[in-house]
């Protein structure tokens, strides 16, 4: 028998990666020329496993996909697929949650220095053919400022070097509490928006996190202080976000991801100078996308052959009778 495989979309320009992997194992590979639910359920209809990364994978999606064992993610956060309805139809989902540590480290960290040195503003002013060094307000000196990172899983781990090497203090809010190495713990998220001049979210989005900081969160921030996203744009209430910056109650924000993605052309966060925005390209990198691509269509590759992949998001579906496939509860 065949294996087939569904590609909704991918993180690389082309599937050669995936293809090279799948080829060598005898899959077939289908990729999809939509994204739209209608079009993916209809591909999904004799597919074995599906493979996603941006592309929304509701249920129905899956309802109409009877053969499907796994539906893998190119990516870490999980929150385009309909994981719960996957483990209810007995399919295995899995993620690649280390894949792009150091790039996402160094993006927020770029994101950081960007909002520091007012490099947005300073650039585009000197692009047009100017000299000014009043053109943008005075750039903030980091070297004793407090750092605070919400969520210390592997890339707010690397993040803690990173902004340690720059003269900041370090404090962390881990979701699993307890002492953070490299930097002070802190036992709620209020404390740490009080007292932190830069606020950066390593966190999944998922009910619990959905509008972490909202309007009283940033209210409870420094009227400077900077808010640095690199997770997922739902952690954030764009519209409270929005009125902060305009209004100067904050002093900043570096976004890599929003609520929607993309915002509207004419969003007014796209043009603020107290804002810098990039199109969620934190993952990406010469070395991590081939890498992504590669760890997630071998998680198909096991599932399919009956092998637990390294990465399973919803475990508790190898206890389930509804499983399909047997071998992975051995």
């Amino acid at each position: 028998m065949t294996y087939r495989v569904l590609i909704t979309d991918h993180p690389a320009a082309t599937v050669e990666v995936e293809r090279a992997v799948f080829d060598a194992a005898g899959v077939e590979m289908v990729v999809a020329e939509s994204t739209d639910p209608a079009s993916l359920a209809a591909l999904a209809a004799d597919v074995d496993a599906i493979a996603t990364c941006f592309a929304k994978v509701p249920a129905a999606v899956l309802d109409n996909a009877p053969r499907c064992r796994a539906v893998a993610r190119f990516g870490v956060g999980v929150d385009n697929i309909d994981v719960a309805r996957a483990g209810e139809l007995g399919m295995v989902v899995t993620n690649v949650p280390v894949y792009c540590v150091d790039e996402v480290a160094d993006h927020t960290l770029m994101l950081l220095l960007a909002l520091a040195r007012r490099l947005v503003p300073f650039a585009a002013d000197t692009a047009a053919g100017r000299w000014n060094r009043s053109f943008a307000p005075v750039p903030v000196r980091l070297r004793g400022k407090t750092f605070g990172i919400v969520g210390v899983g592997a890339i707010g781990s690397a993040l803690i070097p990173r902004v340690a090497a720059l003269g900041m203090e370090v404090m962390a809010l881990s979701r699993h509490g307890g002492e953070v190495e490299g930097a002070t713990a802190v036992g709620s998220l209020d404390e740490l928006l009080t007292a932190a001049d830069v606020v950066s979210l390593h966190l999944p989005l998922n009910s619990s996190t959905q509008h972490l900081i909202g309007a009283r969160e940033l209210a409870l921030m420094k009227p400077t202080a900077l808010l640095l996203n690199t997770s997922r744009g739902g952690l954030v209430d764009t519209a409270a976000l929005t009125a902060a910056l305009s209004e100067g109650r904050l002093g900043g924000a570096g976004l890599d991801v929003t609520e929607p993605e993309p915002l509207p052309s004419d969003h007014p966060l796209r043009t603020m100078a107290n804002a810098v925005l990039t199109p969620h390209y934190a993952f990406s990198s010469d070395g991590s996308t081939a890498d992504l691509s590669r760890t997630a269509a071998q998680h198909v590759l096991d599932v399919l052959a009956g092998r637990r992949p390294e990465s399973i998001v919803n475990p508790e579906v190898l206890t389930s009778p509804a499983l399909r496939t047997p071998e992975l509860a051995r």
